[in-house]
């Protein structure tokens, strides 16, 4: 083949990989425990020396790798060189968690395919477009230039695919479509796309900003990290340790999985009755907050494990907005795959994809390797 492309996902305790033929995945899996004791490998490059060692590459034109965090530099994918291996590092301390894992990934797969081009493909690439007064916050503006405080948006790749196989499943014109997607995984994020360019995402400088997460608090009053310093002695690694990993479904029920939550709250569990509340409540806001800045909304979409596989969770989220055009058919809802479960004629269409981050990853590092002739 020609058009074969190796996909390198390497995520904080993760690996994943996917082989395409075109648009035929050839071989895939997932590397996990990554650095963890007594788990998998020992590190993201062992991890990724076993797959590349293990994987039939002939024919391979390209490997593209997702990279978390592109800061401001980078807006599209781009063919990695030592330049840009130098800038990705420069950016680590904006993605601590994540950055070091992706080089990791990248340096191993230079080192052991070196005339093979590699294409980073950035999370935060698809949020360049958002205006100024969407990325800007409302700090001192020295101080923010100097530390690169304000809104990146993540999750980009997952909004661009399935903001995009929306635009396909309504057989509308990607570029006249206005979608939210809303990607529910544990991490999670709501993203307005107007005519394919994201205008508002939840996720700010970091992924811990917005929605209720699995094991993160999402949005919350700033004041609450100075009273835990101050009234608790909690250092800042305490307390980033603490909105990160014992937060969000995590902290309020002692469970980060949204399919244990739903079956506690079934069984009359409070903690879990109230998270899930809390849960959906937040989707509710920002349905409803990004309904108003787009002003006109053709379709919001469910995506991610949580999003594509919980239904209670879609038909609260949504519940309760049927005066802005926005209803769930409960039959449709409960349905698997790809689908819309509105009702025909709803003015509003609710949809379900299956995001497919590596897929759109794949599509960009061709382009890439396209452009290059």
């Amino acid at each position: 083949m020609t058009d074969r492309v190796l996909v390198l996902n390497c995520g904080s305790s993760s690996v994943k990989y996917r082989l395409y033929d075109g648009e035929t995945v050839r071989d895939k899996g997932t590397v996990e425990r990554v650095g963890e004791p007594g788990g998998g490998p020992a590190d993201h490059a062992t991890a990724v020396r076993e797959i590349l060692d293990r994987l039939d590459l002939g024919g391979l034109v390209a490997v593209g790798h997702r990279v978390v965090h592109g800061g401001r530099k980078f807006s599209q994918p781009v063919l990695i060189d030592d330049g840009v291996f130098a800038a990705i590092e420069e950016l680590v301390p904006l993605a601590p968690l994540h950055n070091p894992a992706n080089l990791a990934g990248i340096e191993v797969a230079r080192e052991a395919l070196p005339d093979m081009p590699q294409i980073a493909v950035f999370d935060t690439a698809f949020h360049h477009t958002l205006p100024e007064a969407a990325a800007t916050y409302a700090i001192d503006r020295d101080t923010a230039e100097r530390y690169g405080v304000r809104r990146y948006g993540f999750h980009g790749t997952s909004h661009a695919y399935v903001s995009r196989r929306t635009a396909e499943l309504l057989e509308r014109p990607y570029e006249e479509l206005n979608t939210i997607t809303l990607h529910l995984g544990n991490g999670a994020s709501a993203c307005a796309v107007s005519g394919g360019r994201s205008v508002a995402t939840s996720m700010g400088m970091s992924p811990l900003e917005g929605l209720v997460m699995g094991t993160r608090s999402g949005d919350l009053d700033p004041t609450v990290v100075f009273h835990l310093r101050r009234e608790g002695g909690l250092g800042v690694d305490e307390i980033d340790d603490l909105l990160n990993h014992r937060s969000g479904l995590l902290g309020l029920t002692g469970v980060n999985d949204m399919r244990e939550v739903l079956e506690r709250r079934a069984a009359g569990d409070r903690a879990a009755a109230l998270a899930f509340d809390v849960y959906c409540r937040r989707i509710t806001g920002y349905v409803g907050a990004y309904y108003a800045l787009l002003g006109r909304v053709d379709a919001i979409t469910f995506t991610a494990g949580v999003g594509e596989h919980a239904a209670p969770v879609r038909a609260a989220a949504l519940a309760g907005l049927d005066r802005l055009g926005i209803t769930v058919d409960p039959d449709r809802n409960s349905g698997d795959g790809d689908r819309i479960i509105s009702p025909d004629g709803a003015e509003v269409s609710v949809c379900v994809i299956d995001t497919d981050e590596e897929r759109e990853i794949a599509r960009e590092t061709r382009a890439v390797v396209a452009a290059r002739g």
